[in-house]
């Protein structure tokens, strides 16, 4: 029986049906093509902020010499832990906000950093592998519809912003941080990027979409079903 309101529930398909379904391509295109433009975003971003904040590129006259720089191996740590030199911080307040160089060997805003990095690398790239495969298929499972516009929005942002810092651990070992927001001398927020905004706003936007479908399942749940 179906009633008004009420959600078909898509069937699960097999792996060789997804390569003969347009919809389901069309779908994954747009999923990795959104998460790919984000990726690019962040890591032109990472890319001017070391040019900016530090003396990584110094010398360097090149695009080729300097991508060299960026995604070879990282030259040893110096007496701050960091591995490339810093210059004078970017600051826009002193009270809030200023962009200065970091270095995050953890996950977002510095979580799990204090792990050995022997076990820290392998549990962040399969928990990366993990994060494409279960967004993947959840948005591979959304039907489109307007009441999923929150998921459908959200579900990329999280998939870019993931990708674009495990790009940073695929070439260095270590996150590229920059935005540092603070409250005068009282209190200082991890420092972070865009990857690690995406994926807070994509996790905002995926927690509105649960919010607003569990508030619908009642009402359509007590709407006259058809015979």
């Amino acid at each position: 029986m179906t009633g008004p309101g009420m959600e078909q529930v898509a069937a699960p398909r097999a792996p060789g049906m997804l390569a003969r379904d347009p919809a389901m391509i069309r779908k994954l295109v747009v999923l990795y093509v959104s998460a790919l433009a984000l990726v690019l975003v962040d890591q032109w971003v990472k890319y001017e902020m070391v040019d900016r904040l530090t003396t990584r590129f110094d010398g360097l006259a090149s695009v080729s010499a300097r991508l060299g720089a960026l995604y070879g191996p990282a030259p040893a740590p110096g007496w701050d832990g960091l591995h490339f030199r810093p210059k004078r911080p970017i600051v826009f307040s002193d009270d809030f906000l200023m962009l200065r160089y970091a270095e995050n060997p953890g996950a977002a805003f510095g979580l799990f950093r204090r792990l050995p990095p022997g076990a820290r690398g392998p549990l962040f790239h399969l928990v990366s592998i993990g994060a494409v495969v279960l967004i993947t298929v959840y948005y591979l499972r959304l039907g489109g519809t307007r009441q999923e516009r929150w998921a459908l929005v959200g579900l990329p942002l999280v998939l870019g912003g993931a990708i674009g810092n495990w790009v940073d651990r695929l070439a260095r070992g270590f996150v590229i941080d920059f935005i540092e927001a603070h409250w005068k001398d009282v209190y200082t927020w991890p420092s972070f990027n865009v990857a690690d905004s995406a994926i807070v706003v994509g996790v905002i936007l995926l927690l509105i979409d649960g919010m607003v479908r569990r508030e619908r399942k009642p009402s359509a749940a007590s709407s006259p079903k058809e015979l």
